[in-house]
């Protein structure tokens, strides 16, 4: 059974030269191409598939806010960012609404076949340039902040690391991908920070954090 994949571009010689890479695979199959968020959800109405591939800067509706409505409605759709621009706030803003991961249009051919089909296999997919602003975004954070988790939960280097970013609204996957851990590593230490922190899950962890940086 191929890969049902969505093309969202505003740009038709761009999202058409996509379509071409993508035939070139067996694995993959092209059921529609949108021209901005907006169409891409309401195609999605008729037609639901596997990945959706789009573009950050598109007029109607952004590829931001279009990957939070698709999340929304159709939770099991893998939502890929594809795009030309690297700056770390549409990186986060896009991770945070859901993407499973955010490449660039420099991407070559065969790379972007495999981050599809990776991608319908549940990976986080962030090449290390991306994986890197991604870290350093979460790095910039003040020291008083990292002072009082470390002070008042006995939170280790990289465990202040882990819970600003489960602060900031990371999920296990994006942690891992940015750290450069496996799955299980990250997982681990978030189960550690819950521990430190009396919390049963994340959004109690959330809580007492706010609490103690607030206080």
């Amino acid at each position: 059974m191929k890969i049902k994949v969505m093309i969202a571009d505003d740009q038709v010689i761009l999202s058409e030269g996509i379509r071409s890479v993508l035939a070139s695979s067996s694995e993959l199959e092209v059921i529609a191409v949108a021209h901005d968020g907006q169409e891409a959800l309401e195609l999605m109405e008729q037609q639901q598939p596997d990945v959706v591939l789009l573009d950050i800067r598109m007029p109607r509706m952004n590829g931001v806010v279009a990957t939070g409505e698709i999340k929304k409605r159709y939770p099991a759709v893998k939502v890929l960012v594809l795009t030309t621009f690297d700056d770390s706030d549409y990186i986060l803003s896009a991770l945070n609404n859901g993407a499973c991961g955010y490449l660039l249009k420099d991407i070559s051919a065969p790379a972007l076949i495999e981050a599809i089909k990776n991608a319908y296999a549940g990976d986080t997919i962030l090449p290390a340039k991306i994986a890197k602003k991604v870290s350093d975004a979460a790095k910039m954070v003040t020291s008083d902040r990292e002072i009082k988790l470390r002070r008042t939960f006995g939170f280790s280097d990289r465990e202040v690391e882990i819970a600003l970013m489960l602060f900031e609204g990371f999920n296990n996957r994006q942690i891992a991908s940015a750290l450069g851990l496996s799955d299980g590593t990250a997982r681990n230490y978030i189960s550690a920070i819950y521990l430190k922190l009396g919390a049963d899950g994340r959004a109690a962890a959330i809580a007492k954090m706010k609490e103690a940086l607030n206080a």
